[in-house]
Order: structure tokens, then sequence, then C-alpha cells
């Protein structure tokens, strides 16, 4: 998540944890099949993770006072 929106893991306010079972992700990720799609929520906005390696983190957030806006992704 991170990674896709360009900041260090430490300055988000929140752990992956905290929004999807980190187990469960693993699962499907050993399951051996690439055609899955698994989207939950964090409090930037959406998260979807593919069986193909894909991350896609769509913000909706709105920056706070002070902050640098985070680039929407499409």
């Amino acid at each position: 998540i991170a990674d896709e929106l360009q900041v260090e893991p430490t300055s988000l306010d929140y752990a992956l944890q905290d929004h999807v079972d980190t187990d469960a992700l693993a699962l499907l990720e050993r399951h051996g099949a690439d055609d899955w799609t698994l989207t939950f929520e964090i409090p930037d906005g959406t998260v979807t993770v593919t069986g193909n390696g894909g991350i896609h983190v769509d913000t909706d957030a709105e920056p706070g006072p002070g902050a640098d806006p985070v680039p929407r992704t499409s």
C-alpha cells in the first residue's frame, strides 16, 4: 500500500492487519491460481489486490491541513 501511495510505510496511520486478515491473504497467494481479486477498505480509500500481483489503491480521503495530497491512482 505504501509503495502504491509512494510514501514510507511508517508514515501510514494504520497497519494492514487492522483491515484485512493477513493469514487469508497469504492463503490466497499460495492458492496457485491467479484469477482471484480481494478488495478491502483502509482509512485512505479502497485497496484491490489481484492474484497476478497487482495492487491498486483508490484514495478517496482528502489530505489533512498542511499535508501533501496523495496522488489518485486509476
